[in-house]
């Protein structure tokens, strides 16, 4: 395949070595009624084979601040008042367009919580992974399509010849979601945000799915960012977990640690709302 563009990619960090972190991140969106301060001074990072967890209530700022990586708020209505995201030591909320377009899919990429509203209907899904290297990567037509069927077959979609021809309404949600996480891989990125990937899923393709990203992290040596309010997915997943409350982080560490120690009450009670199967008499 043709080399690396050296426009759109960057050194992966070693093991432990933060690839990605959000600094002081503030998000407003000024509407008509006002300003509503979604995000407010955040920071977080992740590690090269790190999985951070980012985990709060619907309105708690995780979604808009995880889109804020790749500046994929509307803007206008959004600004970015305060803060940094720093990429490799390059601060992307300061990179013109055509920068970001080179690190969107390719050296950072996102599976976002529907596939059915993120893939194009009226493109073959394989033609949407393929998609990918022909931008990022400067591939051939053939190239692009060989590595595509690849990442298919790496995702576990059966047959991947003949989904490659398919358009997204005939395949199932899991295929889908399949699909959504090929076409973030397949340029293998330095850094997959994960919004939410399985909220629209079974409990068993659920399953399935976080077995697969928690694989593939491990395979290609990336950073993940897990975007979720499930506790019970952090608890089985990630190494580190960032709670956030009203646009704010009210809790950063060690996974077991906050379990076992929460310091903020808002922790404690998210904690204590999470179901558990308890043996009895």
């Amino acid at each position: 395949m043709t080399t690396q563009n050296k426009a759109t990619a960057a050194p992966r960090g070693a093991a432990g070595e933060p690839v990605l972190a959000v600094e002081d991140l503030s998000v407003d969106f000024l509407l008509d009624t006002g300003a509503v301060h979604a995000v407010r001074g955040v920071s977080w990072q992740v590690a090269a084979g790190e999985t951070l967890a980012v985990v709060g209530e619907s309105g708690s700022g995780k979604t808009a601040t995880a889109l804020s990586v790749l500046r994929l708020n509307p803007e206008p209505p959004c600004v970015y008042p305060g803060g940094r995201v720093l990429f490799a030591g390059e601060d992307l909320l300061s990179c013109g367009e055509k920068r970001l377009r080179a690190v969107r899919g390719g050296a950072v990429s996102m599976v976002f919580q529907d596939p059915m509203t993120s893939l194009d209907p009226l493109q073959r899904v394989g033609t949407q992974v393929a998609e990918v290297l022909r931008h990022h990567r400067g591939a051939s037509r053939a190239e692009a399509r060989e590595a595509a069927l690849a990442a298919l077959d790496e995702v576990g979609v059966p047959d991947p010849a003949r989904r490659y021809r398919q358009y997204p309404h005939e395949l199932s949600g899991g295929l889908r979601q399949r699909v959504m996480i090929a076409a973030a891989l397949v340029g293998r990125p330095d850094v997959l945000i994960a919004d939410e990937p399985t909220t629209a899923l079974d409990v068993t393709v659920q399953r399935q799915i976080l077995d697969l990203l928690l694989s593939l992290k491990e395979r290609h040596g990336m950073a993940v960012v897990l975007i979720t309010h499930d506790l019970g997915v952090v608890a089985e997943t990630a190494d580190r977990v960032v709670v956030m409350n009203r646009g704010e982080v009210v809790e950063n560490g060690d996974v077991l640690d906050v379990f076992e120690h929460p310091e903020d009450p808002y922790t404690r009670a998210l904690l204590a709302a999470t179901p558990r199967l308890e043996r009895t008499a």
